[in-house]
């Protein structure tokens, strides 16, 4: 018996190891980046790798928040555009998926075909640009939210969670003369909370780190999204333009390229924390499930 239990600990504690240089090895890039953000250009040069700087150094935090990137009007506007896209997102998903998860729907079969076709085929790059331009939505914040407002991914995710919950349920609030959104709103997303909390995270995530859409339909540099602002600064950064922003020499294009992306990166891990417990739970339901 002792002997078992060695062995189980021993187990333990190379599985232990093994995730916590998984862990050193995940996180170490995003620490590298963080400290040569606050590193002079001058100790850079001198160490290559840095590990430690001998002294901090924050001009290239100034540099970027100054306004001449325009990077807190862009904060502005990903803000609105990850709370209001993800909010609508999670509305129009999860009543599409609460409508085709019941199985009298007339004409299920085909809908569902059509969405599982998107999936596999798209219509393109150049059709929805010129469907976004027909609707006169080119420098506008919703075109960034209208032409993904339901993933087919995400929504296939939630119907087959909501098919999974009790069908007495949904009958007994039938009987006790509940209509359908009733029972959406009192039975359905209560139980379903796990679930809408990860797709709603998905959903928050790929707006925030979305730029491809705001450099297709944005003109308007006022209106650019934080990615869109963090890929000009790591393309001035490159051809060497970005370090004339900086009134400090000792400020380096890459610390100023380091700083540009700790400051894109921070925000959205800070919400991770807060939705952990449901993520996790998410997770795992849908993977036991799917």
């Amino acid at each position: 018996m002792k002997e078992h239990s060695l062995f189980d600990r021993g187990i333990q504690t190379i599985i232990y190891c093994i995730l916590i240089a998984i862990s050193i090895v995940t996180l170490f890039p995003f620490f590298y980046v963080a400290m040569v953000s606050v590193t002079s250009e001058s100790e850079v040069i001198r160490k290559g790798i840095v590990l430690i700087p001998d002294q901090f150094v924050w001009g290239a935090y100034k540099t970027v928040f100054s306004g001449s990137f325009g990077i807190l009007t862009a904060y502005k506007i990903t803000l609105l555009r990850t709370g209001i896209g993800t909010l609508l997102n999670m509305i129009a998903t999860t009543l599409a998926a609460y409508v085709l998860s019941r199985k009298g729907l007339p004409g299920r079969s085909s809908i569902l075909f059509m969405i599982i076709f998107t999936i596999l085929f798209s219509g393109g790059t150049i059709p929805t640009y010129l469907v976004v331009k027909s609707l006169g939505l080119i420098d506008s914040l919703w075109a960034l939210i209208l032409p993904g407002l339901v993933s087919a991914f995400n929504l296939i995710i939630i119907k087959g969670f909501f098919e999974q919950l009790p069908s007495e349920l949904l009958e007994s609030a039938t009987v006790d003369g509940a209509g359908e959104l009733t029972m959406l709103w009192r039975i359905v997303l209560p139980l379903s909370l796990p679930s809408i909390v990860t797709i709603g995270l998905f959903y928050a995530v790929g707006h925030w780190n979305s730029y491809f859409d705001g450099v297709l339909y944005i003109n308007d540099r006022s209106l650019w999204p934080l990615q869109v602002v963090l890929r000009t600064i790591l393309l001035q950064s490159q051809m060497q333009d970005v370090s004339q922003q900086s009134n400090d020499a000792s400020v380096s294009s890459v610390a100023i390229q380091m700083a540009a992306v700790i400051v894109s990166t921070v925000p959205i891990l800070l919400v991770y924390p807060f939705v952990q417990k449901h993520f996790a739970k998410g997770v795992l339901i849908g993977a036991v499930k799917g």
